[in-house]
């Protein structure tokens, strides 16, 4: 990664996994709490610098989390993978793109792939809807790559036998939905300022990692700050479980915003 160091802004525009927290119907503890910490949108975050702004991931509460947060423009999209929880807000994009045109989106060929089929209305040549968002796809490989000044390079990680990606930003990484990462892609993600990563909930899981095997991957890693999301109601309070983590490791909740 390049040494011109930027400041960056992130706000946690959703924390929370698949289906959220509370849980539709669900009459678990956590989803009857009142704490505001322990309701969680669908996981996605805004990164900034200078006079840009970048989201990974749209997902169903795209819209809500853009109203709630004031965003009045951002520049592109990075997706990390095609699941409804973090691709479906996508029509939601058209606000954004009445103000540049084409919304750039990065993602891996698969990602396409599956949007061409769901979108079908949005990407199609011949029976493009006339009001559909305006993308423009980047395909990416393992190479970093530019967005605007600032060098980004692609993590390879596996959500259960999914490849997907996590992106590092200087000396930021965002992980979601991870459950193994291979060592040749941990070499990226050393000397870390702040990790950002999936921590689903106590009990394992096929396909996310659970709490132990996030902290071990902090443990492994050991980077300066640690905020967990992803987080799913199973995971417990956020009061409670904040008191148990070890030093420099945070559960993060939507509307944290931090720099680094």
């Amino acid at each position: 990664m390049k040494s011109d160091k930027k400041p960056l802004k992130i706000t946690f525009l959703g924390t929370g996994t698949s289906q959220g927290i509370p849980m539709i119907a669900s009459k678990d503890p956590v989803c009857l709490s009142k704490n505001l910490k322990d309701k969680r949108l669908r996981s996605s975050i805004l990164i900034s610098w200078n006079d840009v702004s970048y989201v990974i991931d749209c997902g169903p509460d795209f819209r809500q989390q853009m109203l709630r947060e004031n965003v009045e423009s951002i520049q592109g999209v990075l997706f990390t993978h095609e699941h409804a929880d973090h691709t479906a807000g996508l029509d939601d994009l058209r606000p954004f793109c009445y103000q540049i045109g084409e919304m750039p989106i990065y993602l891996n060929q698969q990602t396409l792939d599956s949007l061409k089929q769901r979108f079908q209305y949005i990407f199609s040549i011949e029976n493009r809807y006339p009001g559909a968002p305006s993308v423009s796809p980047f395909v990416l490989d393992k190479n970093s790559f530019m967005l605007n000044d600032l060098e980004v390079q692609p993590i390879e990680i596996l959500h259960g036998k999914l490849s997907i990606l996590g992106y590092r930003f200087q000396q930021l990484a965002y992980l979601t939905d991870a459950k193994h990462i291979n060592e040749t892609e941990k070499q990226k993600l050393k000397n870390l300022d702040v990790l950002i990563v999936n921590a689903l909930r106590i009990e394992a899981h096929p396909t996310h990692f659970n709490l132990e095997e996030a902290l071990e991957l902090v443990e492994e890693l050991q980077p300066k700050r640690t905020y967990f999301t992803h987080i799913s109601h199973k995971l417990g309070f956020h009061e409670e479980v904040s008191k148990k983590l070890p030093k420099n490791v945070f559960l993060a909740f939507d509307g944290l915003k931090i720099e680094t």
